[in-house]
């Protein structure tokens, strides 16, 4: 009993850390007697230089990224968005969100507009409405300065070579255009093709010249190669331009396209070259560890916090999950052969909701949950959630659903004399879970419920597509800003690292004190 009462109390101390931290997030939007109509909420993924970037500071015209504190969106596509928010009259508001989030967020009213390179292909007119151009540029192949491709002047001299492009982007069909080319599958973003172009998996891809630019400024030995006139890629125009993404039908539409018409050509390509200037920063580094410490440096603060907002979901997630389990799995085991009518049928309802519930969050990735919940919720019910409190709720429902098997296994192993002597001084059933059959399934599934958190420190990482600033998804910033990418992810490696390790440890001790005879096994997500 005293154990129980302890769990509750620190059960107790989570749900009200969860509800500070509910309402310290609330958006922007609604401090100080503003409306939507006196801000610019504008998404990007502040990863992509030299349209945007992330920073730690103000300097050079950056503005603070609304959804991850200290730190600030810099570039092209910033400098844009504050030019068009004067005009508008309203004050700019810069999201952080993964690429793939972008347009869900935009059709679902989580932000206003999307200013982030994105060219009005008619696969996204499908969805979208973009305004007019607001800056046109042509396509480039970005390959190893001193590789066999680096004098190429057509497409024909790329002839068996091994070309990609980015994810979702009109890039990647491009590639098509080469003859006899070795297609290789897309990547998600620009940092990891630099990778995988440096690390020699691909010998070139394509690219719009601005970003081509930003990548052999942090690259010296990457070249971009400019294709002779009539030699290079056949594209649309609406291709080779980005314009800025709106919500259907939206009046917004023309208000910026009337913002656009007073911004001069001139001061857009000002713009640009300033931006592009801005990437050479002239490292004097060069050693790994020298720019991993120069990373560090300039970011730790960033990598810290992303750090905290992983373990609060982690930790939030697995102990509201455990509540989860428990209730869907005593009310899996209400006995009903005695029971007669609505009872009867009411408990076996809602054990074949119990049932569904668990088999419906165990067969789908919780990639797909947090999509459907945090951006359906919005577009289809009206419910606006936070992506923090939409996080802890989505780790929370997924970990709940595989510890609920976990403690069905736990309470299976319960030996059946304790039910009957349960049964036998006339317990209830609600009374026999929870004084007599818990506790030492408990003691059974302590290993488990260990490894469901240190599965859940790694597995939040696929919540950036609902811009929850975790560690992964600052890291990726970090990595798309500076270029940097095995140096950035080096640290988050070490991050993760000590984080499971501490984890495992403590895990252990409370296994070999509460549990000494059921071993601790460290478990994939695959094996969860």
């Amino acid at each position: 009993m005293k154990r129980l009462r302890q769990l509750r109390v620190l059960l107790s101390a989570l749900f009200v850390l969860l509800s500070i931290l509910s309402i310290s997030a609330q958006p922007v939007l609604a401090r100080d007697g503003e409306t939507d109509k006196e801000t610019f909420v504008v998404g990007m993924e502040v990863n992509y230089a030299p349209f945007n970037w992330s920073q730690t500071s103000a300097a050079d015209g950056a503005v603070p990224v609304e959804n991850s504190p200290d730190e600030y969106a810099n570039g092209y596509d910033v400098w844009m968005a504050r030019q068009l928010a004067e005009k508008l009259g309203r004050r700019l508001v810069i999201k952080k969100m993964e690429w793939d989030g972008l347009p869900p967020a935009l059709t679902s009213g989580k932000i206003d507009a999307i200013i982030a390179g994105m060219s009005p292909t008619p696969e996204r007119k499908e969805i979208l409405d973009f305004t007019e151009a607001y800056y046109a540029s042509d396509l480039v192949i970005v390959v190893q300065k001193d590789g066999k491709y680096a004098g190429a002047k057509s497409l024909e001299d790329f002839k068996g070579a091994k070309i990609t492009g980015q994810l979702n982007t009109f890039h990647y069909k491009m590639v098509d255009q080469i003859p006899g080319v070795q297609k290789q599958a897309p990547l998600d973003n620009f940092s990891t093709m630099i990778t995988a172009l440096n690390a020699g998996s691909i010998d070139g891809y394509v690219s719009e010249r601005p970003g081509a630019m930003a990548a052999m400024l942090s690259n010296p030995n990457l070249t971009m190669v400019q294709l002779d006139k009539g030699k290079g890629f056949q594209a649309d125009p609406e291709n080779t331009t980005v314009a800025v993404g709106v919500r259907k039908g939206d009046a917004l539409k023309a208000q910026i396209n009337k913002a656009l018409a007073n911004i001069p050509e001139t001061d857009r390509q000002k713009a640009m070259d300033k931006m592009v200037a801005l990437q050479n920063r002239g490292e004097t580094q060069t050693s790994f560890f020298g720019q991993v410490a120069a990373i560090w440096g300039d970011y730790a603060g960033l990598f810290l916090r992303g750090t905290g907002v992983t373990l609060l979901i982690s930790l939030v997630g697995t102990a509201c999950g455990l509540i989860i389990g428990f209730f869907v799995q005593v009310v899996r085991t209400i006995p009903t052969e005695r029971r007669h009518g609505p009872s009867q049928w009411g408990i076996r309802l809602a054990q074949g909701l119990c049932t569904g519930y668990v088999e419906v969050f165990r067969s789908t990735p919780m990639i797909v949950q947090a999509m459907l919940i945090f951006y359906g919720s919005k577009q289809f019910l009206g419910v606006d959630m936070q992506p923090l409190l939409a996080a802890c709720l989505i780790v929370s429902i997924n970990t709940g659903a595989y510890l609920a098997e976990t403690i069905r296994g736990g309470i299976d192993s319960v030996d059946r004399g304790q039910w009957e002597a349960a049964n036998a001084i006339g317990l209830k059933h609600g009374q026999m879970m929870v004084h007599v059959i818990l506790p030492q399934a408990m003691r059974a599934i302590l290993p488990s419920i260990g490894n469901e958190l240190i599965v859940n420190i790694k597995d939040t990482s696929v919540l950036n597509v609902i811009s929850v600033t975790e560690l992964f998804f600052v890291t990726k910033s970090v990595a798309g800003s500076t270029f940097q990418i095995f140096q950035a992810y080096f640290i988050v490696a070490i991050i993760y690292f000590i984080l499971t390790r501490i984890a495992t440890i403590l895990i252990r001790l409370l296994s070999k004190k509460f549990s000494p005879d059921v071993p601790f096994q460290l478990k994939s997500s695959s094996e969860a």
